[in-house]
Formats: C-alpha cells, sequence, structure tokens
C-alpha cells in the first residue's frame, strides 16, 4: 500500500470519530456543497488545508460525486524550502496542486499598521480571482473548530463585539463566489494527531512575519486565546463547545444592543412594548 493510500485509510478508519464524521456533518448541517459546485480547495501547506484537501477526495471518492474540485496553492512569496516542502507533501499524498504567484508578501513587508489583517485580505482576494478563472463558484479554506471559537473571543477582548467566524460567506467583491470552512467541526488536536500519526511535516502558516517550518509558539492574539483556552480547559473540560454552542443559542431577550445588516438595534426599541 502506498503512504498516500494510507492516509487515506486512516481518516475514514482510525480518524472517523474525530476527522471525517465532523467533516461530514459541518457539510451536511451547514449546507456546504450543493449540486454542480466547482470548488476550489484553497491549500496555504499547514496541515489543516492539506487535511482538508484528502477530506475532499475522500468524500469523491466514497460519498458525494456532485461537484468538482481544483486543489489551489497561492505561492505569495516563499522562501524557496517551503514552497518545496508543499510541492513534496502534496506529491507525497497525491494531490494534484495548480500552484499561482502573487506579490503578497512584498507589499505587506512595507506595511507597519495591522500586516496579518492586510494579508489575509489580500490571500482572500487572490484566491477568489484564481479560482474563479478555473470556474470556481466556491472556495473553501481549513479553519477548524479552534479557530471559530478563538475567533469569538478575540471579537470581545479586542474588538468589544461578538463576531463569529461563519461556516459560510458569499463574497462582497465577486460576484457569485462563496468561501465554505468544511472544517469547522473538527478540532485542531484531532489534526495534530493525525499529522503527527504520519509523521508529516507542514508549514506553521502562509504568512511571512510567522512562517516556519515547524510547529512553534508566538506572540499573536490568537496563539494568546489558544493559551486561555487551554488553561480553562483544565478546569473546565467543555468550555471550548460551550463557547461554540454559546453562538449557536443567542437569546435576543437578554441582548443590550445588536447590528442586523448594518443597522444597530437597542433592547429598548421595544422594551416599553412589552
Amino acid at each position: 500500500m502506498e503512504f498516500y493510500q494510507e492516509v487515506e485509510r486512516s481518516i475514514i478508519k482510525k480518524y472517523r470519530k474525530e476527522i471525517w464524521r465532523p467533516f461530514i456533518k459541518a457539510i451536511n448541517e451547514y449546507q456546504l456543497i450543493k449540486d454542480g459546485d466547482h470548488i476550489g480547495i484553497c491549500i496555504s501547506g499547514g496541515k489543516d488545508s492539506m487535511l482538508m484537501a484528502k477530506l475532499f477526495q475522500e468524500l469523491k471518492r466514497h460519498g458525494q460525486n456532485n461537484f468538482d474540485i481544483e486543489f489551489i496553492v497561492m505561492d505569495p512569496g516563499y522562501k524557496e524550502e517551503n514552497l518545496q516542502l508543499i510541492k513534496d507533501n502534496a506529491k507525497k499524498l497525491d494531490i494534484p496542486i495548480q500552484i499561482f504567484k502573487s506579490d503578497i508578501f512584498e507589499i505587506v513587508d512595507s506595511v507597519d499598521e495591522n500586516p496579518c489583517y492586510l494579508c489575509a485580505r489580500m490571500r482572500r482576494g487572490y484566491l477568489y480571482r484564481f479560482a474563479q478563472s478555473l470556474g470556481c463558484n466556491k472556495i473553501a479554506l481549513g479553519h477548524h473548530f479552534d479557530d471559530a471559537i478563538e475567533t469569538i473571543l478575540m471579537s470581545m477582548f479586542y474588538g468589544s463585539e461578538i463576531k463569529t467566524m461563519m461556516p459560510k460567506l458569499h463574497s462582497d467583491n465577486f460576484e457569485g463566489m462563496e468561501l465554505i470552512r468544511p472544517l469547522y467541526l473538527v478540532k485542531e488536536a484531532a489534526i495534530i494527531r493525525w499529522r503527527d500519526y504520519h509523521q508529516l511535516k507542514f508549514l506553521l502558516c502562509a504568512c511571512r512575519l510567522t512562517e516556519t517550518i515547524t510547529d512553534t509558539g508566538g506572540g499573536s492574539k490568537r496563539n494568546e486565546m489558544k493559551r486561555l483556552i487551554a488553561a480553562y480547559r483544565k478546569i473546565y473540560p467543555n468550555v471550548d463547545i460551550n463557547i461554540f454552542r454559546s453562538i449557536h443559542n443567542i437569546n435576543l431577550d437578554t441582548v443590550i444592543g445588536y447590528k442586523k445588516d448594518g443597522i444597530a438595534h437597542s433592547f429598548l426599541d421595544d422594551y416599553d412594548e412589552k
């Protein structure tokens, strides 16, 4: 059995409960795939997007076959050894990637304020544009369960609002395009176990500011949230699940204020009518 076949087998056997089932549940629960979809699977070179690519291959092989996929890798200015690592992993995992170049890192290097935000925005725009040129109507990003709950806390702590990472979004700038997050219910710990079981080595992220070929910590706000959640999980094992469920069970009767379609609303709007 080839190495990539062992990886594929592990996804639907050994990691069926931790990875495969949550992946399928997210697709069904959030209606991420429709008949006739042409999806650009966006691969950054990290563990999450590489796993996502394999999951889509398995989905087409053993489940739904009513959609088409493209495996897209954007080179925003990687160091040569890091780009080669992506190529080597794609070959090892039997993922037929298409690589296109952009000048994002060069642009972001000259920005002092919010370079990570700018980088993320630009990456998404380039990915939309390239995927659309291939006939895609959707792009799939590898954000997982932990990314979602970290985003909730970051928005509260640093943005003074409750804002979530949605499982899917319509593009504001590319008509007819949509973004989906198929790993939305998959926990990062399960992805790490899958990676380590196969002794795979991936890039940490796509940004030059933190670019490395090893898993290291860091001082980012997201890593602060990771450490905070990990600390609370030692006291309350289900704290991450409860955070996640809270955004699915918002009680508007007890909310002071909220926004809908950009318009602010207050509990005072209809307070005297009750």
